[in-house]
């Protein structure tokens, strides 16, 4: 994996996804190590981000790295109409690796392309988002011993949701049993769903939520995304499809988890975050030693 870069989850294999997820069991052991002194990792996020941003900073500094770059296009030159070409040239002169987010599909991959140092997908537009799918993994790993014989349930914006692509991709590679929540505007794309058909597993579709809830092992929400949608009526019209509450866990598996890549607006009703079967903030924590297992093995350092 040294100096590759890694634009989707494609490209892993399940022996490399793995070795990733076996590595950050390790940084979650000992997150703060030496390793990255006097290497620089650009950060630079051309579309608003939270947890993505500071867990790639976090997971620098506690790795002695330093961070530069933007959180905002609207603190770059691509205001004074800069191209991303230009951009990446620049910055990879300063640098030993970029971690980039953009709204384009593809902008990843094209800067991937023009670089001299690896980029990191850190999200591109409603294509995908490896790093938060390695996450996504661990933690699945985590509270279920395993990845593979698993039913797993996505619920909402299964069209858009560059993190659902990516997840379903991976877990095509572990024999997974899909069960597709969504309105009829939002189901998975096709494309998307040809990967699941490729490995010869099954997937349900459904657009009534409780017909999928006893059969979890996991269940993913994700926030319909307003930023997405083209034209805001449709958006209005499906934007509170599914809510998930406490009492629709009741009778669940022992072993369901309840994740979601953040943030949630109302699709995770407040009184789950008391339920055990809540895991969506350990989720989120699980990002820094994830991206500190992919940082240092792009880098050569494990």
């Amino acid at each position: 994996m040294k100096n590759r870069s890694l634009v989707s989850i494609n490209d892993y294999s399940r022996e490399e996804i793995i070795k990733i997820l076996d590595l950050a069991e390790e940084f979650e052991k000992n997150p703060r190590q030496s390793i990255l002194n006097g290497k620089v990792i650009a950060s630079l996020f051309f579309e608003p981000s939270t947890r993505t941003r500071l867990s790639f900073e976090s997971a620098v500094q506690q790795l002695g790295g330093s961070i530069v770059g933007f959180s905002s296009a609207a603190t770059s030159s691509v205001q004074k109409g800069e191209t991303l070409k230009d951009t990446i040239l620049t910055v990879c002169s300063y640098s030993d690796l970029i971690v980039m987010r953009h709204p384009v599909d593809g902008a990843a991959r094209w800067a991937s392309e023009v670089s001299s140092v690896p980029i990191i997908n850190a999200g591109d537009g409603a294509n995908q988002h490896p790093t938060q799918c390695l996450l996504d993994l661990y933690s699945i790993r985590k509270t279920q011993g395993t990845l593979d014989n698993l039913d797993i349930v996505f619920v909402g914006d299964l069209k858009y949701g560059r993190t659902v692509h990516s997840l379903t991709i991976a877990l095509s590679l572990f024999n997974t049993r899909f069960h597709l929540v969504s309105p009829l505007e939002l189901k998975l794309p096709s494309a998307v769903k040809s990967h699941i058909k490729e490995a010869k597993l099954s997937y349900e579709q459904y657009t009534d939520f409780a017909e999928a809830i006893p059969k979890a092992d996991i269940i993913y929400m994700t926030r319909i995304q307003r930023e997405r949608f083209p034209d805001p009526l449709d958006y209005e019209k499906v934007k509170n499809a599914y809510i998930l509450n406490n009492s629709m866990l009741e009778g669940t598996k022992d072993n369901l988890r309840v994740l979601h890549p953040l943030p949630r607006v109302n699709e995770i009703s407040e009184d789950v975050d008391s339920n055990p079967k809540a895991y969506y903030f350990q989720q989120a924590l699980n990002g820094v030693y994830v991206r500190q297992a992919l940082i240092s093995s792009i880098m050569g350092l494990k």
